[in-house]
Formats: structure tokens, C-alpha cells, sequence
């Protein structure tokens, strides 16, 4: 394959557009920038190149569908929304995707619902996704699908007769076969991955255990190849698997984080918290991200170290998701319980050892807590990479020191970070010290590593690397859509 008909356009498909719609004060559609890690990673990859991302906008009222298109200018590349109803929400969103596939995936199979409906709902708005791609993309199109949702969208395609090239990219682990075996629909879900070009996973865990998946669970497949892409034969077709670890726009990161409106309000921040070691806690409202394990071990580190008391405040960000499932709504309660009872046996005049933030933080303000936190800490239970803690070591301007679950897909590239168990408290405490009495020169080392290395392979190399094995060629020998 070789010229410009290789690729002519970057097609991203995803479940959301990287953009929110909402009301505003006079109760016009209003956009403004989608959160979380998809958007942050390939946001900036579709500004520099041009292209098309395709996904749904949230809702299916026309006035805000005619909002996405005129966005299409100031996002730099074209918005293509999916509209989706309440019923599709209901069943293919909440339903299959988040109470089947989420917990499923993330080895929480007591959190998991294998509701028939759920999945004939996920078939169907699969299927309205690969329509609308077949209607706006042509045989010069790279379409590279993204992320749980869409799983089905690749076969679906290859059975309306599309022979252009198409990419799959998984940005949630994927689970062992002993795991993945408890879901009714485990063969369809395989088969349907296997009509993909090429199938990306965060880590080389995630990919041993989709080819084991494969080789236990399909007849008629042989895997071949070795580091961090092989193949699989599927009949006389053959599948690339790989491994690419997803990076963020690091650059952009570290250069906001040194500029003045940050500083100041880096400033502030401290300010409020004198003569004390920040340690930051964000995430995601979700029972995967091991929040109230982290505070019991914050509860742990003040119970055993008194020398901890006065001199160390743990900030603990949680932006709301899914605020009206019942699983999330317990989550919140325990969390906000813990907070109560830490702060309530510790808590001395001028001292509260947990702050707690429940609400989305502003670009400035996550900027600021990044660069002013001495400490993050940062303890999923089980995570496809966690770019948070790629975010927090490029804006630590001074020094930092990152406490990592080994559980993210993250620890592996990051070396530099104080590794732990979120399950064993004790020692989630004890790095909690480690961190609190680590040296200034072994901070700086460690942050410097750790800066090297998101730098390095940030998210233009992670789009970079999949489209490598892909095409055989980098993003950059592309020519601009």
C-alpha cells in the first residue's frame, strides 16, 4: 500500500463527540470541550491533522444536533453526531455497556448484569453507528473505532460488504478467559473484534488475555507473531494485535501548568494550606477507581504516624458520573462516610486533614492542584492506563512524588512512581510516609523520569504507533485532510 489512497481522512468513531451540549442562561444549545481520557487523547491529534470524529452528542433534539455541525469549525475538524433516544441510552449505554461490559472488564463481575435486552439494545445502536459510517466515509478512510461501546460496529460493517481499513482500540483492560467466560454473549463479542484490521489494547496483559480468550473460547484461530504486535489467522484473513499504551498531549500539559493565571491560582491554593504537603486524590465517580481503599489508607497513615498530623492534607477530587445508578450512588455515600470519619476523629484547630471536591474541576484549577500537590496518589483497583497520573507528572513544575496502583496499565511505563497494592492498606500507608519523607534530590529524579518518559511517548506517539501497524507508516507521512 503506498500514496495518499492508503488514508486519506483519520475517521474516529466513538460512543460520545468529544464536546457537551447544554443549555445555556438563555436556554440556547451551548458546547463546550467533552472531559475525560478519549477526548484528552485524541482531541489534539484531529486539531493538528484535520478529519472527522463520529459519536453521539448526548440527545436527539434537532436544535442541538444543528449545534454540533456549526461546532465543526472551532473544534478544527468535522463533528458527525449519532443520535441516540432514551430507550437506546437506557439499554445500549447504562445497560450493557456500563452494567455488563464495565465491571465484566474490570474483573467486578458481582457488579455485572446480563440482561438479554441490554445486549439486543447494544446490537441495535451498534448498528445505527455503522450505517452513519457508511453513509459519511469513503474507501480512502482510515476508520479506527474506539473503546467498548463499539465493539460490534467492525462485523457489522464487513456484513453490509465495506472493505475499507478499519482499527479497534480498547481503552479499558480487557479480563482474563476465567473472567470473560461468565459473559453469555463471550463468542459474539470475539468474533466481532476478530473484523477488525487491527485490534489495540492498552498493555501486553490485555492482549495475552484477548488471545487467550480467543484461543480457549473460537475454533479455527491460530495466533502468531511476538513483542508487541502479532496476528491472528482467522480463516484466510489475517488479524494485527497489539499493544499500545495511550499517552496525552504532553507538551500542551507542561506548558500551561508553568503559565501565569496557573501559578497564581497554584499560588492560592497553597495559601489556604500553609507549611503543608498536598497529597491529590482525582478520579471519576466509579467503584473501579479505589477511592474508599485510598481513604482508609490515608485514615491508616494518620492513625500509625502521628509525625503525619498538621503537616500533610489530603485533597480528594471526585467529579460525578452516572449520578443515578444505584451502585454509584453507594459508592458516593461510602466515600463521603469515610471522609466524615477521618476528618471527624483527626480534625485539630486549623487543621483538616481531608478536603473533599465533589464536582468537575476547571482547565486552571486541575492545572493548579496538579502543579501545587507534593504527593498524588492515585489507587484504581484495576485500570486501562490512567492518563491522570501521566497529567500530574508533566505539570509538577518543582517536584513530585506519584503513588501508583500497580493495577493501572500506567505502572508499567512509569517507573519512577512508588508502586502499591490499593487492597493492602498498610502498605498503601507506608508509601504514603515514604512519599511525605522522600528527600528533594530523590524527588526531583523521580518526577525528572517520570517527565521523560510521558514525554516521550505521548499521545502523538501512541497515534503514531497504531497507525505504524496499521499502514507501515507514521501519522506525519500523511498528507493533511
Amino acid at each position: 500500500m503506498n500514496g495518499s489512497r492508503d488514508f486519506r481522512r483519520l475517521v474516529v468513531v466513538s460512543n460520545r463527540l468529544p464536546i457537551v451540549l447544554g443549555r445555556d442562561e438563555k436556554g440556547q444549545w451551548a458546547a463546550r470541550p467533552g472531559e475525560g481520557g478519549l477526548v484528552t487523547a485524541l482531541a489534539p491529534v484531529l486539531r493538528n491533522r484535520g478529519g472527522v470524529w463520529i459519536g453521539w452528542p448526548g440527545t436527539d433534539d434537532r436544535e442541538a444536533l444543528d449545534k454540533v455541525k456549526a461546532t465543526s469549525a472551532q473544534a478544527g475538524y468535522q463533528l458527525l453526531p449519532v443520535p441516540l433516544t432514551a430507550e437506546d441510552e437506557k439499554g445500549y449505554y447504562h445497560g450493557f455497556s456500563n452494567e455488563t461490559i464495565w465491571p465484566l472488564f474490570h474483573d467486578l463481575v458481582g457488579h455485572c448484569r446480563f440482561e438479554p435486552a441490554h445486549w439486543r439494545k447494544y446490537q441495535e445502536v451498534n448498528q445505527r453507528f455503522a450505517r452513519t459510517v457508511l453513509e459519511t466515509t469513503t474507501q480512502e478512510d482510515y476508520v479506527w473505532v474506539q473503546d467498548y461501546h463499539l465493539m460490534c460496529l467492525g462485523s457489522m460493517l464487513r456484513e453490509k460488504g465495506v472493505k475499507r481499513r478499519l482499527g479497534f482500540f480498547l481503552h479499558i483492560p480487557f479480563p482474563a478467559v476465567d473472567i470473560f467466560s461468565k459473559l453469555p454473549w463471550r463468542k459474539q463479542i470475539l468474533e466481532a473484534l476478530l473484523a477488525y484490521d487491527l485490534i489495540g489494547f492498552q498493555t501486553a496483559r490485555d492482549r495475552r488475555n484477548f488471545i487467550q480468550c480467543v484461543r480457549s473460547l473460537l475454533q479455527g484461530v491460530q495466533h502468531v507473531g511476538r513483542g508487541y504486535l502479532g496476528a491472528i489467522r482467522v480463516g484466510e484473513r489475517q488479524v494485527l494485535v497489539g499493544h499500545f499504551p495511550i499517552g496525552i498531549d504532553a507538551k500542551r500539559f507542561a506548558s500551561e501548568a508553568a503559565s501565569a493565571p496557573v501559578a497564581e491560582q497554584a499560588w492560592y491554593i497553597h495559601e489556604l494550606l500553609p507549611k503543608r504537603q498536598i497529597v491529590l486524590g482525582i478520579d471519576r465517580l466509579d467503584y473501579t477507581k479505589g477511592i474508599p481503599e485510598r481513604l482508609r489508607a490515608v485514615g491508616n497513615a494518620l492513625e500509625r504516624f502521628p509525625e503525619l498530623h498538621r503537616q500533610l492534607t489530603f485533597v480528594q477530587v471526585v467529579v460525578p458520573s452516572r449520578v443515578n445508578v444505584g451502585d454509584y450512588r453507594q459508592q458516593r455515600r461510602t466515600i463521603e462516610q469515610l471522609v466524615g470519619k477521618i476528618n471527624g476523629k483527626f480534625t485539630t484547630a486549623g487543621w483538616t486533614p481531608v478536603h473533599y471536591i465533589y464536582r468537575a474541576l476547571s482547565w486552571h484549577e486541575l492545572l493548579a492542584y496538579y502543579r501545587t500537590s507534593e504527593i498524588a496518589l492515585l489507587t484504581p483497583l484495576k485500570d486501562g492506563m490512567n492518563l491522570i497520573a501521566k497529567e500530574y507528572c508533566v505539570c509538577s513544575v518543582e517536584s513530585g512524588v506519584l503513588i501508583l496502583s500497580e493495577f493501572a496499565g500506567a505502572a508499567r511505563q512509569l517507573q519512577g512512581a512508588l508502586l502499591v497494592n490499593p487492597n493492602d492498606i498498610e502498605a498503601t500507608a507506608d508509601a504514603l510516609r515514604q512519599a511525605f519523607h522522600m528527600p528533594a534530590a530523590e524527588r526531583k529524579r523521580r518526577i525528572r523520569k517520570l517527565q521523560r518518559e510521558v514525554d516521550r511517548h505521548d499521545v502523538f506517539w501512541w497515534v503514531d504507533l497504531f497507525l505504524n501497524a496499521a499502514f507501515g507508516r507514521r501519522l506525519a507521512d500523511f498528507p493533511l485532510a
